[in-house]
């Protein structure tokens, strides 16, 4: 990946529709071993600005999908952008918590936006 990500970050990405919102929570591992632990926001904006001034009232995002895992190799295939960076909260943490005690901890290979049923 060109950049590197860390936990708080805000990501957008591009659609034909719009841009929507991701956000990372966590991340395990290092190299290819990397786990990425992300949040998926439901809105789609028409422009970056759009999608940067929904990022200032967090409380108001719609979430799609609250926690998923991805490999390394899967958020490469993730055409993501930085937006900004803000601390992961407890509320948001919960769901990657109940993954971590979880018997089956699942993490994908398929993209984000495939995991999310965007194309």
């Amino acid at each position: 990946m060109a950049q590197s990500f860390a936990p708080g970050d805000d990501l957008v990405f591009q659609l034909e529709s719009g841009f929507g919102l991701l956000r990372v929570l966590a991340v395990d591992g290092q190299g290819p071993e990397t786990v990425w632990h992300l949040l998926a926001y439901e809105d789609f904006y028409p422009n970056i600005e759009a999608a940067e001034a929904a990022l200032t009232k967090p409380d108001f995002l719609a979430v799609r999908k609250a926690h998923f895992a991805l490999t390394d190799r899967a958020f490469e295939r993730t055409p993501a952008a930085l937006l900004g960076n803000h601390p992961v909260t407890e509320q948001e943490l919960v769901p990657y918590r109940e993954w971590l005690g979880s018997e089956a901890k699942d993490v994908s290979d398929r993209s984000a936006l495939l995991i999310l049923g965007i194309r």
